[in-house]
């Protein structure tokens, strides 16, 4: 398929064919649901925690007689219906994390950009380079775009002057394409990448990564699929 570029006027200089396999396929929504899921999940620290009645600091001896005061029976002051005593059932220190196959990474990633494609969401530019980290220019940019709302701007490699630029506009961030992810992706409306991005998006998840390989049956030919 093929995306028009744009600069950071808002004109349309340039045409692009890009990898149907990363841009162009049907999305598989589910994997997708799956992986945000899962990145959501590890993104938890799992360090809450509270004591419990054995942990609490207090008297072990019992408060008062068991019978003949005509109050409720009560053992130790660190019960959990008493102030300052522990917890019952109370969150503990866990771990959250949920692995993927790469496979399935890789097909949310592709899902994402080729439904940002199709609902044409996906704005791909010459080149952006900016002299100086002002938000001004920046902002500039996004609005030559057309783009309202939120905006994921992804550039090749890692640029300065363009991280800090675009830190203090609200709904706004810039990632590398190696980092890009199916959280941020679907955080933001808008999806603005550099041209170059868009070869580093094809270089890391399209190609041969792209296609699922498996041994044929006897006398029968090897079927290339568009998952994992």
């Amino acid at each position: 398929m093929r995306l028009t570029v744009k600069n950071t006027q808002g004109e349309e200089v340039d045409t692009i064919e890009v990898d149907d396999r990363v841009f162009g396929i049907k999305p598989n929504r589910a994997v997708v649901h799956q992986a945000l899921l899962a990145h959501l999940a590890n993104r938890r620290a799992g360090t809450a925690s509270t004591k419990t009645r054995g942990e609490v600091r207090g008297s072990t001896a019992k408060i008062r007689r068991q019978k003949g005061t005509g109050r409720a029976r009560m053992g130790s002051i660190r019960a959990p219906n008493l102030t300052g005593g522990g917890v019952a059932f109370g969150p503990r220190p866990r771990g959250f994390v949920q692995r993927l196959p790469k496979r399935m990474r890789r097909l949310a990633i592709r899902s994402v950009l080729s439904d940002k494609a199709a609902e044409e969401r996906l704005q791909v530019l010459d080149r952006l380079a900016l002299d100086k980290p002002r938000t001004k220019d920046v902002a500039e940019v996004v609005a030559n775009l057309g783009v309202s709302g939120s905006a994921l701007i992804v550039i090749a490699e890692p640029e300065r002057n363009v991280l800090l630029g675009a830190r203090n506009l609200p709904e706004t961030k810039v990632l590398p394409a190696a980092y890009l992810n199916v959280v941020d992706m679907l955080s933001h409306r808008a999806l603005i990448m550099t041209v170059d991005a868009v070869r580093k998006a094809e270089a890391l998840w399209g190609g041969e990564r792209a296609l699922r390989r498996r041994a044929p049956p006897a006398g029968e030919q090897i079927s290339v699929g568009e998952g994992g």
